[in-house]
């Protein structure tokens, strides 16, 4: 029976694991908080509570029967979690035959507006970025060292219900950041599991796919296009040194580029079913 586990089981794999539980899976996953917990039990999945820093044995024994395993915790100053705690169990693990990692488009670091693909050398301009690549090759070593397949999913800004621009403007706090020539790609939360889903039988090394719409594009655009869709007043211009802004928000308006998803549709043959922001954000607004 297939078993995947999910460090990390919130927005983006929580609309994974419904579709493979459906499917005859075995899902069991993290939480960061004992109420995150419970809420995985709810779903009848098996849960662990995981801080990032501290093993479980409960947790160890869980993994050591899956089949599958998913990261989706971001990295901090002192690497990947998943690997800092738990890599010599998920590589002596003989079950598990699969590896997936999200990590993210940040990694190419700024093109000036110009196309990459996976076969663009990876030049991360940020902290994040650099964080995510060393997770991406640790990720590899691991995959290579324990004879498990590596599937690395760099993903844009990711958006869906409850996450969008349609639920900013809903909730009065939508924001149009304007940086003249910027441009980035994104990607509807149901997409990325379309796209885990069809890579769950890759095996032979490692894999990377770009996961991100068709439609690379100024984010007021996106803000400015939910304005319209709900037909409410459309947020006063903003620059991305805006005081309000988070450090990690400034540092994405500091990187400008089009991603490639050619390579997804290729190799796995996935049909987006948002192909971009327009349709995803029609959906959320429901119209």
């Amino acid at each position: 029976m297939s078993h995947l586990f999910c460090f990390g089981l919130g927005y983006s794999a929580g609309v994974l694991a419904p579709r493979l539980k459906q499917l005859g899976w075995t899902i069991s996953g993290t939480a960061r908080t004992p109420e995150g917990v419970e809420a995985l039990k709810r779903s009848s999945y098996q849960a662990h509570l995981f801080d990032g820093r501290t093993r479980d044995d409960a947790l160890a024994e869980t993994l050591a029967t899956a089949t599958h395993v998913l990261q989706s915790i971001p990295p901090d100053e002192a690497g990947d979690p998943a690997l800092l705690v738990y890599g010599n169990d998920i590589a002596a693990a003989g079950t598990i035959r699969w590896l997936g990692y999200f990590s993210s488009v940040s990694v190419y670091g700024d093109s000036g507006g110009e196309w990459v693909d996976e076969t663009t050398l990876a030049n991360p301009g940020s902290d994040r970025g650099m964080r995510r690549l060393k997770a991406e090759i640790a990720w590899s070593k691991l995959g290579t060292d324990s004879h498990k397949a590596v599937t690395i999913f760099r993903l844009p800004g990711i958006y869906g219900p409850g996450r969008s621009a349609i639920d900013q403007l809903r909730a009065g706090t939508a924001r149009r950041v304007f940086k003249p020539g910027q441009v980035t790609n994104r990607v509807h939360v149901d997409d990325i599991a379309t796209a885990v889903e069809a890579a769950l039988d890759l095996r032979d090394g490692t894999h990377i796919f770009n996961v991100t719409d068709d439609l690379p594009a100024p984010p007021q655009d996106v803000i400015e296009y939910g304005a319209t869709l709900l037909n409410v007043p459309c947020p006063p211009a903003t620059d991305p040194t805006d005081a309000g802004l988070s450090p990690m928000a400034r540092s994405f308006y500091a990187e400008s580029k089009k991603v490639s998803n050619a390579r997804m549709k290729s190799a796995l043959g996935v049909n987006l079913a948002y192909p971009t922001y327009r349709e995803g954000l029609k959906a959320i607004a429901g119209l």
